[in-house]
């Protein structure tokens, strides 16, 4: 038995590894960024509130740079895929699907990079007006 399989994230882990692994890595980056911003904006808002706004500023450029990376991500996967089936000719419909499900992937996980800090940079914009 594999120690991995034990945990739950290990379906994250494998869809991340699928996703491949270039594009995904640039995507959770920006999600790192992103959070790290966010914490350190809701940590100044007392403080200094002009710091936490350009901490602010900073997470909604990281998140929709994920996002980006994400819909850059799937349409390099679109054109592999359809590069991969011009050069067999006919394929079936099972391969296809699961050369878009891989595609889609990095456009999932970017989108899920745009809205989960974009949740608390609308808290913490809410939070900076007195």
């Amino acid at each position: 038995m594999n120690l991995l399989s034990v945990f739950p994230l290990n379906v994250f882990v494998d869809r991340f590894i699928e996703g491949g692994p270039l594009f995904m890595s640039f995507i959770l980056i920006c999600l790192l960024l992103a959070t790290t911003f966010l914490i350190i904006g809701f940590f100044h808002l007392k403080k200094d509130v002009a710091k936490s706004k350009k901490m602010n500023n900073l997470a909604s450029e990281a998140s929709i740079l994920g996002l980006v990376f994400g819909f850059l991500g799937s349409t390099i996967g679109m054109i592999t895929a359809f590069d991969t089936i011009e050069s067999m000719g006919d394929i079936s419909a099972g391969m296809m699907a699961a050369g878009l499900k891989v595609s889609f992937l990095t456009t999932v996980f970017g989108l899920v990079t745009f809205i989960l800090p974009r949740i608390g940079i609308i808290i913490l914009k809410c939070l900076q007006k007195h």
